[in-house]
């Protein structure tokens, strides 16, 4: 920036180069999203991992034991999520023609209803809004977008390996090439520890949904209960619109499967479940919460997800929290930060408090540094 104003750039064309390095590393990043997403899963995977690890070490278990153990407990989980979603999707797919002719017949029934209590709709026209072959295969497919993210499985755990290899001797090869490196470590270690919190708590509440939307399907006899299950527990990580998501397939084929009753006990399940883990226990276990505003965290998830895919909507609110905190560090990307952030938060940045940043007196008052 500095270099810029000497050089005699307007705000204008600062502004410009700006957007368009943005755009290039955007632009990058969807290109590469093959390559970064796998990267990406692995650091917040090893973010995850890092805390149980280095209990295990302070217990006395030497390192390459608690490595043992994280890997293998990493490739336990992944074999049995990709082992559930294989055997139940291709248990489901089997049975899509049956479900598909279910939901015909139902469209059938309702629009006799509609025609009986004097409103008349076309047949066809119904079918072409709530066609089943498309909603169920928007089902089929969001089982099958969900487990090729770990189609990549080998990889990402090979790199999760190698990040933990490096978990130790990367603060002191960081306070070797950092210019400050106490200020650097200090910004690492709160992003870190910001991330850790955020993704152990949303792991932990996420399995407590799949395990009760798991018994709650079970008990109403609808078809692949631990499948669906699964999915709410992935689905959870997406936040804003993830549990809606994944309500509607359970709630379709508990429709087509056993009827209305059924359909809308399960939905009843769901909403019960997703308010009380998102508005309740969640607020209350995070404490002051994400530091992110609600529109931001909405289209962080859009954003995410058209850059690195599916993928992208678990990472977006983790990736968006670690750049509102590298933005607040930097005092001329400090309003950045203060934009990402709730309400209650830009209220409490006053001027006055603002002036105390680095940097910040120094540009308020630069006759003092010269005289000095």
């Amino acid at each position: 920036m500095q270099g810029m104003h000497q050089i005699g750039f307007t705000p204008a064309a600062r502004f410009l180069l700006v957007a368009g390095a943005f755009v290039v590393v955007v632009a990058g990043l969807k290109s590469a999203s093959n390559l970064v997403t796998p990267f990406l899963l692995a650091v917040f995977i090893a973010v995850l991992v890092v805390p149980p690890m280095q209990a295990m070490r302070r217990w006395g278990l030497p390192t390459w034991v608690a490595m043992l153990i994280v890997v293998g407990t990493l490739a336990a989980v992944g074999a049995g999520i990709v082992a559930l979603f294989t055997g139940s999707l291709n248990a489901f797919n089997a049975n899509l023609p049956d479900y598909q002719m279910r939901l015909r017949s139902l469209i059938g029934e309702f629009v006799t209803w509609l025609d009986a209590e004097g409103v008349p709709i076309s047949r066809d026209t119904l079918n072409s809004l709530f066609d089943p072959a498309r909603i169920f295969g928007f089902a089929s497919n969001l089982v099958r977008g969900l487990g090729g993210i770990l189609t990549n499985a080998f990889l990402i755990l090979l790199t999760v390996v190698f990040i933990l290899l490096e978990a130790n001797s990367l603060p002191r090869k960081l306070r070797v090439a950092l210019p400050s490196p106490d200020a650097s470590l200090a910004r690492l270690a709160e992003v870190m520890q910001t991330i850790n919190r955020y993704m152990f708590i949303k792991a932990c509440t996420s399995l407590v949904t799949g395990l009760v939307i798991w018994a709650w399907l079970k008990s109403l006899g609808v078809d692949f209960p631990a499948m669906w299950g699964m999915v709410a527990f992935l689905l959870n990580f997406v936040p804003t619109i993830g549990s809606i998501i994944a309500a509607v397939p359970a709630v379709l084929l508990a429709l087509v499967q056993l009827g209305l009753e059924t359909a809308l006990m399960a939905t009843a399940g769901f909403m019960v479940v997703n308010v009380a883990m998102g508005n309740v226990i969640e607020p209350r276990v995070m404490g002051k919460g994400l530091g992110l505003s609600t529109l931001v965290v909405f289209l962080s998830l859009v954003f995410w997800g058209w850059v690195l895919g599916p993928a992208g909507m678990f990472l977006s609110v983790p990736l968006t929290m670690a750049l509102k905190i590298a933005f607040g560090a930097n005092p001329q990307t400090y309003p950045i930060a203060i934009l990402l952030g709730p309400a209650g938060e830009a209220q409490a940045a006053r001027p006055a408090d603002q002036a105390t940043l680095p940097g910040r007196a120094a540009e308020q008052h630069p006759h003092r540094e010269q005289n000095g």
